[in-house]
């Protein structure tokens, strides 16, 4: 399967998962709203998927996805399988070791992860409360990940990538099925996250068993610690933990300060950094995934000069999505967050606040999409020790600008740091990949990314134009009725999207007959 094709399937599953996950969310921000309970609720939630994001799809899947891969090519699929087994078995033991450990000892985890909530003894032991719910969810979630970086590496992105819909719909039914009988309507969506963890498993073991991809646990785990193959595993995870999940530590720190904040910031924060997620997700995600399985194939052929033209096309992508993602939503910020989540609970007040943090992060999106598609090249190589050097630069540029801004800006300067942070770790990675002679970026590339931002600040612009005109129009659209709202978003969007095609075409940025061929190619295949 091709790059384009393989970010073309998981983006599209991943597109359906973030839609669903934006239902989600207004379901939540009209149940909670954006206060005591609500910012409980979501330190519950981000405690599981920081660790799901550090060991499981961060430093776990970018080690083991490509030995996998490259014993796939050169041993088979038998002596593959049998590598993953011994691999998830280690996994499972030191997660379950990991898991019971934090439930025994969770207010002080709570204590480090959410330190304003300590003179507010209701709120920690809200906190504490639903932590210990929650948290058995990284245990199932990491059994997903595992499953879904074997899947990957047989080419298969679809099911992986609509497996984060489980969770998603499962929230949306625990508003019915378990909040009307919780003591919280926080206590009822954290049944929903962990029983959403189990039932994910069972999506992806469905796919494995149809891939014949069989998986024998192993309960002689000292034994299987000798194997120097899971060794190297081992070597490889350490470092990887912070390489591959810099992301999700800074949105940790920006937890543990923004509690010092006051009321309603973590809130905000988390559905400014949820509407991020979509373009991150859809074109971050999807390429990174893509990518690993691929470099570490040709790279393991010696294809030098293939590995170096799919890091070019991976960039390309990047860049043709995520530019114009960040100019619509930072054009957009306000009225989509009024649209979605500006219901229930959730106040016009609440939507200004998150619309702030929006446009902060924003800016910084594009430069942690170009990150996404670059680290998978230190991953391919087996050197997961370079991405943890530059996190740790990540992560103090983002702490120093954390404590710099969060006085005078508040959550909107927390945001801002990530951002800041963003440009640091493109430059790095960039400058790295340059350094060792991995990759370069050429002075084609470089052109194409600058005609690609130019198209999507036109664009912005053109937005910008005809929303201030509808302003004008009908004084504030925002205060029409919800499907009238919806069809002039809708319709801002579609002029957006069309403004860029149209603009990347004249500039010859997008080859659309290119992209035709590639999706005939796909449905000639399937039709075979």
């Amino acid at each position: 399967m091709s790059l384009f094709k393989s970010i073309a399937t998981f983006g599209g599953f991943t597109f359906v998962s973030r839609i669903t996950g934006f239902l989600r969310d207004m379901v939540l921000a009209n149940m909670l709203g954006a206060g005591m309970v609500s910012d409980a609720f979501f330190v519950s939630f981000k405690l599981p998927n920081l660790f799901r994001s550090l060991f499981a799809e961060g430093a776990f899947t970018s080690a083991f996805v490509p030995i996998f891969s490259q014993k796939l090519v050169g041993e088979g699929k038998k002596k593959s399988m049998l590598f993953a087994s011994e691999a998830i078995s280690i996994l499972v033991f030191f997660l379950l070791i990991f898991v019971v450990l934090f439930e025994v000892f969770m207010p002080y985890v709570v204590d480090v992860l959410a330190p304003g909530f300590v003179h507010d003894t209701g709120k920690m032991e809200l906190a504490t409360s639903l932590c210990r719910i929650t948290f058995p969810f990284l245990l199932f979630i990491s059994i997903v990940s595992f499953q879904a970086g074997i899947l990957n590496s047989f080419e298969k992105f679809a099911a992986p990538a609509a497996a984060p819909i489980i969770l998603n719909l499962m929230m949306i039914i625990s508003g019915f099925l378990f909040v009307p009988f919780s003591a919280t309507p926080a206590h009822g969506f954290a049944v929903g996250i962990t029983v959403a963890g189990f039932l994910e498993i069972l999506w992806l073991g469905y796919f494995l068993k149809r891939q014949n991809a069989k998986i024998s646990p192993y309960y002689n785990i000292k034994k299987v610690l000798q194997n120097p193959e899971i060794k190297t595993l081992f070597k490889r995870i350490a470092p990887g933990v912070v390489g591959a999940g810099i992301y999700q530590i800074n949105m940790v720190v920006d937890t543990i300060i923004v509690s010092l904040v006051g009321t309603g910031a973590i809130s905000w924060l988390y559905y400014a950094n949820r509407l991020q997620q979509l373009p991150l997700g859809v074109v971050g995600a999807a390429i990174s995934v893509a990518l690993l399985p691929i470099l570490s194939k040709q790279l393991k052929a010696n294809d030098i000069t293939e590995s170096c033209r799919t890091q070019d096309k991976a960039v390309e992508y990047g860049a043709l999505l995520s530019f114009p993602a960040a100019v619509l939503m930072i054009v957009l910020a306000y009225p989509v967050i009024n649209i979605l989540f500006e219901h229930g609970r959730f106040t016009a007040s609440d939507s200004q606040m998150t619309s702030y943090a929006v446009i902060a992060y924003s800016v910084g999106l594009p430069c942690y999409v170009l990150v996404k598609a670059l680290m998978p090249n230190f991953f391919a190589r087996g050197d997961t020790v370079t991405p943890v050097k530059y996190s740790a630069v990540v992560f103090l540029t983002n702490l120093i600008f954390n404590l710099i801004l969060m006085r005078p800006f508040g959550h909107v300067g927390i945001a801002a740091a990530t951002t800041i942070a963003a440009f640091v770790s493109l430059f790095q990675y960039v400058y790295g990949l340059k350094k060792r002679g991995y990759w370069q970026v050429s002075g084609v590339l470089i052109y194409k990314i600058a005609k690609i931002a130019f198209c999507s600040l036109l664009m912005g612009a053109v937005v910008f134009s005809a929303e201030q005109a509808l302003n004008l129009t009908f004084g504030g659209w925002l205060h029409l009725g919800i499907i009238c709202k919806l069809c002039i978003l809708g319709g801002l969007g579609i002029l957006g999207l069309a403004t860029f095609l149209i603009l990347a075409k004249i500039t010859r940025v997008l080859d659309i007959s290119e992209i035709f061929k590639l999706l005939q190619k796909k449905r000639g295949v399937h039709a075979k």
